[in-house]
C-alpha cells in the first residue's frame, strides 16, 4: 500500500510517500512544497493545491494521512494552516483517496511509542524506521514521514477491527 503523509502549512507543506510492504516501510519520495511569503494567500493555496495534484498523479497513493490542526497562540496561523488543510484534503478527495487525520499526539505515539516525545525523538525514529542515512530536512518533511508511518500502523489495526466487526 502506498501512503501519502502530509504535514500541512501555507509556507511549507511537508509530503512523504511510503510503501507498506508487509511489515516493511519503504520511502518512495519525500520533500516539501514551498510558497513565497509575500504572495496573495489565495495564490499560495492554489500553488499548494496544484502541486499536490501533480504529486498524487505522479506517485499514485492509495491513502492520504494528514496531521490535524494544533495551535497554541497564533490564531492567524491556525486559520491559514486550516485553509491549506482544506485544499490538500480537496486534492485527495478529487482523486477518490481516503483521508485519515491524526493529532500530533497520535503521530508521536505511533512512531516513538510515547505521546509526549520530543520532536528530535520523532525525527530519529523516522530515520531509523525508514533506514535513512540522515534526518530529513526541513522538519516539515520529517513530520510528513511520521504521519505516513502513523497511518501505516493505524491502517493495519483499523483493517483488523473491520474484519472483527464484519463477523
Amino acid at each position: 500500500m502506498r501512503i501519502l503523509g502530509i504535514d500541512p502549512g501555507i509556507a511549507i507543506v511537508g509530503f512523504a510517500f511510503i510503501d507498506k510492504l508487509g511489515s516493511r516501510l519503504v520511502p518512495v519520495q519525500y520533500g516539501c512544497i514551498q510558497t513565497e511569503a509575500h504572495t496573495e494567500p489565495s495564490l499560495r493555496l492554489k500553488e499548494v493545491y496544484d502541486a499536490t495534484l501533480q504529486l498524487i498523479d505522479k506517485y499514485k497513493p492509495e491513502a492520504v494521512a494528514i496531521e490535524k490542526l494544533y495551535f497554541n497562540r497564533n490564531v492567524t496561523t491556525a486559520f491559514t494552516v486550516g485553509q491549506a488543510r482544506g485544499v490538500l484534503m480537496l486534492a485527495a478527495a478529487q482523486n477518490g483517496l481516503p483521508v485519515a487525520e491524526y493529532t500530533p499526539l497520535q503521530v508521536k505515539q505511533a512512531v516513538v511509542g510515547y505521546g509526549n516525545a520530543e520532536k528530535k525523538q520523532v525525527q530519529e525514529m523516522v530515520k531509523m524506521l525508514l533506514k535513512l542515512s540522515q534526518v530529513p530536512k526541513p522538519d516539515d518533511v520529517a513530520d510528513a514521514l511520521a504521519v505516513a508511518i502513523c497511518h501505516s500502523h493505524s491502517y493495519v489495526l483499523m483493517q483488523k477491527m473491520n474484519e472483527v466487526y464484519k463477523r
